[in-house]
């Protein structure tokens, strides 16, 4: 498949309760892993692309090593690739567009799109995020890729308390009527795990709806009952292998001491 026709294959991965699976890679190594292990297609998680370089998550990492490491993964993977590009570098809509558009030159066919203010506070207005949404899905069509655009919210992942969520739904699904408005693909939040919650934000959202497995989720086929679409993993399997990595080397030090 050429990158417009991965597009549009990764778009109808999203289902309505048959949830495409993304095991979170971070480099070309991971994707041959993940592909061979019987992946659909593939997603960067921005936390670990940026810990396997050394930097930290929010837009340390800089963005020609991001986009370096995207070219490495599509180099050798034929699989469509969504890239974590958090809030695309930009807190404006036409640079972030621009932004996105090297991302495409990349070989990327979606982007994690999020609206929290990168090394800021607080989130970005629903008018601010819905302009930065319009101008990317713009930019993509203009290059004839059906670009998946994974709106993501952070009103959960920002409010640690799991007892006040419930009251952060409304709020979510206004954004996600909007964001569809705008040209989104998808909707994700990212630390919701309350099963009566992510069924509210599905039933009420015409875009597929993106949960992130973490402690305390319903597993992948609950999470496909609720209506869930897409269900990715974020930094956890690169916190396992790192935690795997120190187990087997310490192991090795401790025997030659």
């Amino acid at each position: 498949m050429n990158q417009a026709e991965k597009a549009r294959a990764f778009g109808a991965l999203h289902q309505k309760g048959n949830p495409v699976i993304l095991y979170n890679i971070w480099d070309a190594g991971t994707a041959k892993a993940v592909t061979e292990a019987g992946a659909k297609a593939l997603a960067t998680g921005s936390w670990s692309v940026a810990a396997a370089q050394g930097y930290g998550d929010g837009e340390k990492i800089p963005l020609e090593t991001l986009v370096a490491t995207t070219r490495q993964i599509t180099a050798v993977n034929d699989l469509p690739l969504s890239v974590d590009f958090e809030g695309a570098y930009s807190t404006e809509p036409a640079g972030a567009a621009a932004n996105v558009e090297v991302l495409i030159d990349a070989g990327a066919t979606g982007i994690n799109f999020e609206d929290q203010v990168v090394g800021g506070d607080g989130l970005h207005s629903v008018e601010k995020q819905v302009a930065r949404i319009r101008a990317i899905r713009e930019a993509a069509d203009r290059r004839g890729i059906a670009l998946f655009i994974n709106a993501r919210t952070d009103l959960f992942l920002r409010e640690g308390d799991l007892s006040k969520h419930a009251s952060l739904v409304d709020a979510a699904i206004e954004r996600g009527k909007a964001y569809a408005a705008a040209g989104a693909n998808g909707f994700f939040v990212p630390w919701l795990i309350e099963s009566t919650l992510i069924q509210k934000i599905c039933d009420a959202l015409p875009l597929p709806v993106n949960i992130m497995m973490r402690q305390g989720a319903p597993d992948v086929k609950s999470l496909a009952k609720l209506g869930v679409s897409r269900i990715s993993y974020g930094p956890g399997p690169y916190r396992m292998m790192m935690e795997k990595m120190r187990e087997a080397a310490a192991a090795v030090y401790a025997a030659a001491s």
